[in-house]
């Protein structure tokens, strides 16, 4: 059950959720979004893995997954049973006083990381419904964290410009907001976690996993000519290190796994079969 944020939180947070229930398979591989994301475990532990040279959690109460290019491998040890909260690009530092560089790539313990959780987890666990647990999640994130407030203006623009177009020359971007290509990269390493050019590579295999349809026919190089990758080829490795599996392999997982509606819903998503 996912929600959108309201106010001022909904510059940092892009949306909270509560899960509970089993995956359809025992393991699945997630795309990255741009995004840090916080969860808080209520039920039995979840293991996650970075694929490439992270180190795998097994998260009793709670993990956090920072920014990254690779996919994470998501295999809970029983039923899933758990909150979570998934920052824009820009808000790791305002929604949970947290500096995404020194979060890239790596999958931390969440009570840690995160002394709030430590409270947060005691209120979820009085939740009878998942509204009222996102009630609690949404509460308190009402108040950010200190954050430089125009470095995040700064920031904010460029991942919105990026988001639309994102073979749009960095270079461009950090002109049109009056500082050098240099300085840009730097606010995003320190606010984002990861490079104006990485996230744009993010941004765009986001944008084609949400666009295609699996139940239909997906023509991969008009889509690769659209979204600006110099052929089909060259899709077809960004699409494999971006989610683990060929673009052949996701469509049959995808429709093996899910009916069409749930499909539309699951972008990213690349369970491996029990």
């Amino acid at each position: 059950m996912p929600r959108r944020v309201g106010g001022e939180a909904s510059r940092f947070v892009e949306s909270v959720w509560f899960a509970r229930g089993r995956i359809a398979g025992v393991r699945e591989l997630i795309a990255p979004t741009g995004s840090t994301v916080a969860a808080v475990v209520l039920g039995d532990p979840i293991r996650q893995t970075p694929v490439g040279e992270g180190t795998a959690l097994v998260a009793d109460e709670g993990f956090l997954i920072g920014p990254h290019d690779r996919p994470i491998v998501n295999e809970p040890q029983g039923e899933t049973f758990c909150v979570g909260i998934v920052t824009t690009p820009v808000g790791c530092r305002p929604a949970l006083g947290l500096a995404p560089a020194t979060l890239r790539g790596r999958v931390v313990d969440l009570l840690q990381a995160w002394p709030r959780a430590h409270g947060l987890r005691r209120e979820l666990m009085t939740c009878r419904t998942p509204a009222e647990a996102l009630d609690v999640v949404e509460a308190a994130l009402g108040t950010p964290e200190p954050f430089d407030r125009h470095a995040f203006a700064r920031c904010e623009v460029a991942v919105r410009q990026l988001s639309a177009e994102p073979t749009r020359p960095v270079v461009d971007i950090a002109t049109g907001l009056g500082v050098s290509h240099g300085h840009l990269d730097r606010l995003f390493i320190e606010h984002v976690g990861l490079s104006p050019r990485t996230l744009a590579r993010i941004l765009r295999m986001r944008r084609l996993l949400e666009e295609i349809d699996v139940y239909g026919s997906v023509e991969w190089a008009d889509k690769a000519a659209e979204l600006g990758w110099f052929d089909q080829a060259h899709l077809i490795r960004d699409f494999k290190r971006h989610t683990g599996v060929t673009p052949a392999q996701y469509l049959a997982t995808q429709r093996s796994t899910y009916d069409h509606a749930d499909a539309a819903v699951s972008a990213g998503f690349v369970p491996e079969a029990r």
